[in-house]
């Protein structure tokens, strides 16, 4: 069943992607917990439309304010404060928390930006969004996008573009 707010095309095309991330994922033995803003849960609904994705997939945390990031994900008020939601020190310790909360997690995904249509500014324009991801015992990276097109694009792919860096964390 496609995602009825997107196209057919592009929703057949994230399902396969997360299908196979999923494949990725039990392969390496991994556990993934996603973190997200912008996206609003798309990530983990995109892993958890397929039968059977329990067994890599620990869950998802949606923190779309600051306060939750802060109470859920354990983001430092100061990092908030200093350089907003919406950057690469908010997205790390952001995907940092959700393996803190999800200690059967080996992996996490963060994911912070700017959808619009309204929200952006010169220094963070519409479209920028931060990723982050941690393996348990390992690194933590992050890496930024400045995706076109209206929110339901810029989540899409942001999605899209989560989805590979768990991949390539994998790989």
């Amino acid at each position: 069943m496609p995602l009825s707010f997107l196209s057919d095309a592009l929703s057949a095309e994230l399902l396969q992607q997360s299908e196979s991330v999923l494949d990725a994922l039990r392969r390496a033995g991994a556990k993934l917990v996603t973190a997200e803003s912008c996206t609003g849960g798309l990530v983990a609904a995109l892993l958890t439309h397929h039968a059977g994705s329990s067994d890599v997939t620990e869950g998802g945390l949606v923190t779309y304010s600051n306060s939750m990031k802060h109470s859920v994900l354990g983001v430092r008020v100061e990092t908030l404060q200093q350089f907003g939601a919406v950057s690469s020190e908010t997205v790390q310790e952001m995907a940092a928390g959700a393996l803190s909360i999800a200690q059967n997690a080996t992996h996490s995904v963060s994911i912070s930006g700017i959808a619009g249509p309204g929200g952006g500014s010169e220094e963070k324009p519409v479209g920028l969004v931060w990723f982050g991801t941690a393996v348990r015992g390992g690194a933590l990276r992050s890496d930024y996008q400045i995706f076109q097109g209206d929110r339901t694009d810029v989540r899409s792919q942001a999605a899209r573009y989560a989805l590979a860096l768990v991949a390539r964390r994998l790989a």
